[in-house]
């Protein structure tokens, strides 16, 4: 096992700069509904869990989550950190208990809601293929 090369006030301040909303995946799945035509809000905070995209003309609420924070599951960017145990797997599980919370707490106000991970932003064409299958209406080609 390899030692951080940081003190812990360097990591600190460095982990406090990952940002949480316009993020290189959300940006992406922001240009790809742009481009199919489609108009939406971002990140409303009077819907649960501000959701990423919002759009009120389907009532659909659309996360882009990233595959380490909210545990993707099978996926390689999911891993588990190897260091401080017993930080991490209490605040990874408490992401994912929370995202379904906010999630059934949509479903009960009438939202569908929809989630786009990360990983599935680095391939662009099955991206727009799992972008028509969530918002589930016909788009232009």
């Amino acid at each position: 096992m390899c030692a951080d090369i940081m003190s812990p006030e360097e990591r600190s301040l460095m982990m406090g700069k990952i940002k949480g909303r316009n993020t290189k995946p959300e940006l992406i799945v922001r240009s790809l509904c742009h481009t199919l035509g489609l108009r939406f809000r971002l990140h409303r905070k009077d819907l649960p869990g501000s959701p990423d995209l919002v759009f009120p003309k389907y009532r659909l609420c659309l996360f882009v989550h990233g595959c380490f924070w909210h545990r993707h599951p099978g996926c390689k960017y999911a891993y588990t950190p190897k260091t401080r145990l017993d930080f991490w797997l209490p605040k990874l599980r408490r992401n994912v208990e929370r995202d379904k919370e906010k999630e059934e707490l949509l479903r009960s106000m009438g939202w569908r809601v929809g989630v786009i991970w990360e990983c599935e932003t680095k391939h662009p064409d099955l991206l727009e293929s799992r972008m028509r299958d969530i918002l589930d209406f016909p788009l232009p080609p």
